[in-house]
């Protein structure tokens, strides 16, 4: 039988391919609003950081340490590629995703916590 768990931790897995080939691959796009790329990478972060949040709730220094530590690879090798650059705003952008994923899982369970409302 497939729980939850493993429908997440497949849901992971794909977010991680598609973000790893939307983040090496050749741009393909225009950007007509300056700094969209950030928004892209403090969603794609916070995605990650839920999807990891519910595939293994981890402790959140463990969740933060490897996503932090896969922002910054990625901008490893963009620095290499010949077609992308790095850049200290996407990290930063990817460390703010992680963050608000955090901000808004304290935010729930104060909302619920203060209604008497439980999870099941």
């Amino acid at each position: 039988m497939i729980t939850k768990h493993t429908l997440f931790k497949l849901a992971l897995a794909v977010a991680f391919v598609v973000i790893s080939y939307l983040v090496f691959s050749r741009p393909t796009y225009s950007q007509g609003i300056p700094h969209i790329d950030k928004v892209g990478h403090l969603g794609s972060f916070f995605c990650l950081s839920y999807l990891t949040y519910l595939a293994f709730r981890p402790k959140w220094y463990w969740l933060s340490l490897v996503l932090a530590t896969y922002a910054m690879l990625i901008e490893v090798v963009q620095s290499r590629l010949p077609y992308r650059s790095a850049s200290i705003g996407d990290v930063l952008a990817d460390f703010a995703g992680i963050a608000l994923f955090y901000f808004c899982l304290w935010a729930y369970r104060k909302y619920f916590s203060a209604a008497h409302l439980k999870e099941q």
